[in-house]
């Protein structure tokens, strides 16, 4: 290749890993198959990798969990993940998410400190050998723009939020809006459906049943079970017949990093960071409370 060939080449390859930091430099995006869907699970509970991880593989499903060193007053030691789970989850494939380091509401952190939240589970990677998170779940539901902007800056590619305010949450597991790839932030996708005792196969199949036309189906799961917060469990059995019926339908499951296969990651995406219509405020409810604030 003459030499002048060789420099426009290197020049053009070094401009598309500058606008796509983490390793994310832009092909042509794959168009979205119908029930497209986006697997996460937070928390990092210990079922993760005693009952979650294994009914994937089996299903050869692709997911992300997204942990936090924070909820040990829920968990405690024996309930929650270790490094080495979580090395273990990474060796296998499986995504890593942010889920900040002690889980706190980011809409009462200043910038500096949700980047010290955001860098302390970062950092903690770093020291497993494990790669950088490039996206994020917001802990508890809870988000605002100013959060999403810190994100931007960071080099964050993704971030999932709940499912309010489009549709009413009462903590107990709820629909939520299809994420719409024309209309909602990358860094602002919504959640089609969470787990709980107020959620089930129907809330599945209608999930599933919206992801087509571009739309694509976001699900979060919690522990499997996860007795210390009911609010957000799942028993095993419900969760294999979960991802059978997801097997069955023929759905494409991957991990929410996998979206920059078929959608513009933040970096460049078009569509703008805004606070998405509704009225409904997040876990106003007339259910009982549990002790603990429901806040997966």
């Amino acid at each position: 290749m003459p030499r002048l060939a060789r420099s426009v080449l290197f020049c053009a390859s070094l401009v598309l890993l500058l606008a796509y930091p983490r390793g994310t430099a832009q092909q042509s995006l794959l168009p979205i198959p119908d029930r497209l869907v986006v697997m996460t699970i937070d928390d990092g509970t210990k079922t993760d990798i005693t009952q979650v991880a294994p009914v994937l593989r089996r299903y050869g499903f692709g997911a992300t969990f997204y942990v936090t060193d924070g909820l040990r007053s829920i968990k405690r030691q024996d309930d929650s993940l270790t490094w080495d789970d979580i090395r273990e989850l990474n060796k296998e494939a499986f995504e890593i998410g942010n889920h900040t380091e002690n889980h706190p509401d980011v809409r009462t952190l200043s910038k500096k400190q949700l980047v010290t939240e955001l860098e302390g589970i970062e950092e903690r990677c770093k020291q497993n050998g494990i790669p950088v998170p490039t996206t994020f779940a917001y802990p508890g539901w809870q988000f605002n723009i100013q959060s999403a902007q810190v994100l931007l800056e960071k080099g964050y590619l993704f971030a999932r939020r709940g499912v309010a305010p489009e549709f009413p949450d009462k903590g107990w597991g709820a629909r939520g809006p299809v994420y719409d790839p024309a209309k909602d932030s990358p860094l602002l996708i919504p959640t089609t459906g969470y787990a709980g005792p107020k959620w089930g196969m129907n809330d599945l199949i209608w999930a599933i049943d919206q992801a087509k036309g571009g739309k694509i189906a976001v699900l979060a799961f919690h522990g499997v079970p996860y007795p210390r917060a009911p609010w957000v469990s799942t028993s095993p059995k419900d969760f294999e017949s979960y991802m059978k019926y997801l097997h069955d339908r023929g759905c494409t499951v991957i991990p929410l990093r996998e979206l920059a296969k078929y959608v513009q990651p933040a970096s460049v995406s078009h569509v703008p960071l805004q606070q998405p219509k509704g009225s409904y405020r997040s876990l106003l409810s007339a259910e009982p409370k549990p002790s603990v604030q429901p806040k997966p």
